[in-house]
């Protein structure tokens, strides 16, 4: 193919995306937030899946940031906390720290079945329990590991878009 023909057919050529799915109920509170949170995602003991299908929802094929999320490193920046894994003893404390150090109103979303209730991990030695015995969870995403779909649109809920 010459490159006068790819040229021609770039230009006439429409962009080719797929359409933004409904957008899903805003979560009661997140209004304060005005459309656009900051994350701080935190692995608080997991097998890294659930963490790889995070990193994807914020790649170029989900794209979670045109709906306005931003991973932020700090939690004194976060507006939400993304949260994965079963909560191990080597990461209870700088959970909590770390959810103190969160500015309030602050929400957070526990991700996977490990999170949400210690999944295949969730009698061992080393686990003290899911999220949920360490913070409230508002949104809750099932799943192991969940589709990067799925946390998209449970991010969708923080800021209505």
């Amino acid at each position: 193919m010459s490159f006068l023909r790819l040229a021609t057919l770039i230009r006439h050529g429409a962009r080719i995306a797929e359409p933004a799915p409904p957008t899903p109920p805003l979560l009661a509170g997140a209004r304060a937030f005005g459309g656009s949170v900051q994350v701080r995602f935190i692995n608080a003991g997991g097998c890294n899946d659930c963490a790889l299908e995070v990193a994807a929802a914020f790649g170029p094929v989900y794209d979670v940031e045109r709906y306005g999320v931003r991973l932020v490193p700090s939690p004194r920046h976060a507006d939400v906390l993304l949260i994965v894994g079963s909560v191990t003893r080597n990461m209870a404390q700088p959970l909590l720290r770390t959810i103190e150090a969160t500015p309030t109103p602050r929400f957070v979303i526990a991700v996977g079945d490990c999170a949400l209730h210690g999944g295949a991990f969730r009698d061992g030695y080393g686990i003290i329990g899911p999220v949920s015995d360490f913070v409230h969870v508002d949104i809750e995403v099932p799943g192991s590991p969940p589709e990067p779909a799925d946390i998209v649109r449970a991010l969708r809920r923080m800021t209505g878009r």
